[in-house]
């Protein structure tokens, strides 16, 4: 078969899954296409090499890439927000029919609109993968569920849904979601996402990669890796700092970039917080040796039921590399770390509780720490990996392709 993965980020900025299905596929004996943007994520900026070309043509690892140009934006306006994805979308669906042959399968991720379409007129049908609810998630830029716009997105999305063969999704909290959304139960498949073991793995110490990132000195080491944005609430961190000054080990190494970044950076400077370091992103391929010098590892999110239902991608690198985990979250994430035993749970967006978990961790002997760690690692090996994953994959797709009749249902 010939699959058409439409995204609009891929490996170079940030989103591993695509490049991993696609090798997948590949490997399966599919002929693969992946349709994208050029890169922007997590900054919001187009690499100045692509701001002025409208398409580029090239092939990855077997890959046929498509990226194309659109308004690439990472602020906090709602409508930015949305007319970023709204260019890539009328984008995507222009350079299909132009310059991408008739696909069998589609799989969107995240944005469904383009691959509504261009099933739609190449009769081809629709897998959408679901890892952010919008437009609920706009709450966080300010979009106000009885507004216009709002209800305009949402019964976007539910077309979306409606026309989908079949719809992923990563946690039971968003299937019974997309369930109240109008969703049967039968639509949906229930696929966890997973960490690169060729970039998360436990690894030893680099003492001279501690020297030289000063995460040594026989601190205790609170590390967050990924996306500081409106979504994380990683601001929490700056709080719970000035209360453990107390315990002058513990130190909080934020790696990653993001919307809220510079905004965190002034604070940190303006409160005059020596213990908390922002250096900025990692490439992913190194991310293993630095978060060997995490005692523990944070997970964030801001207190609010629709994000209640999200486990973080980042959980299951955490997990596959074997260290203990403080979820500052509440819903699927904080039972997922619990049900594990792989780490301590905290109320989300409270300074105090998080600064009583780090408390209750520092406080623990080092052996107690690296059982929760090895609890997470041995369950990501038996249920998160590549292979156990792709086996709910790959069968998808096949089966989606047989019948290629689709339709509004």
């Amino acid at each position: 078969m010939h699959i058409l993965l439409i995204s609009m980020y891929y490996a170079s900025n940030g989103t591993e899954k695509i490049p991993t299905l696609g090798k997948e596929l590949l490997k399966q004996g599919h002929e693969v296409t992946v349709l994208t943007g050029f890169g922007s994520y997590p900054s919001g900026y187009i690499e100045p090499a692509h701001r002025m070309r409208l398409w580029h043509k090239e092939t990855v690892d077997g890959l046929s890439i498509l990226r194309i140009l659109f308004l690439a934006d990472r602020s906090k306006s709602k409508v930015m927000r949305v007319l970023s994805y709204l260019s890539f979308a009328l984008m995507a669906i222009l350079m299909s029919f132009l310059l991408i042959k008739k696909p069998d399968v589609i799989w969107t991720y995240q944005i469904g609109l383009p691959g509504v379409l261009i099933g739609y007129f190449k009769h081809a049908p629709l897998i959408h993968e679901v890892q952010d609810l919008w437009p609920e998630w706009g709450k966080t830029l300010g979009l106000n569920n009885s507004g216009a716009l709002y209800q305009l997105l949402d019964w976007q999305q539910r077309f979306v849904y409606r026309y989908a063969r079949a719809i992923v999704t990563i946690s039971n909290g968003f299937k019974r979601v997309l369930m109240t959304k109008g969703v049967h139960e039968d639509k949906i498949t229930l696929i966890p996402n997973w960490a690169n073991q060729d970039y998360f793995y436990p690894v030893a110490r680099d003492m001279a990669l501690g020297e030289r990132e000063g995460l040594l000195n026989g601190s205790f080491n609170v590390m967050y890796v990924g996306n500081i944005g409106t979504a994380q609430g990683v601001h929490v961190v700056l709080e719970t700092a000035q209360l453990l000054t107390d315990l002058p080990d513990v130190r909080f190494i934020l790696y990653g970039d993001g919307v809220e970044r510079e905004a965190l950076l002034n604070q940190v400077k303006e409160r005059n917080l020596t213990t908390v370091q922002m250096p900025g992103s990692r490439p992913v391929q190194e991310i293993s040796q630095y978060l060997a010098f995490a005692d523990v590892v944070l997970i964030l999110l801001i207190d609010d039921a629709d994000y209640a239902i999200t486990i973080p991608s980042k959980t299951y690198g955490y997990l596959a590399t074997g260290r203990p985990i403080i979820a500052s979250a509440s819903g699927d994430v904080a039972e997922l770390v619990t049900e594990l035993h792989a780490g301590l749970v905290c109320s989300p967006q409270s300074a105090q509780a998080l600064a009583e978990a780090i408390r209750r961790a520092h406080a623990m002997p080092s052996t107690e720490l690296q059982q929760l760690g090895d609890n997470g690692l041995r369950a990501f090996k038996e249920n998160f990996t590549q292979e156990v994953l792709m086996k709910r994959y790959i069968p998808l797709f096949e089966n989606i392709g047989k019948n290629k009749h689709n339709r509004l249902s």
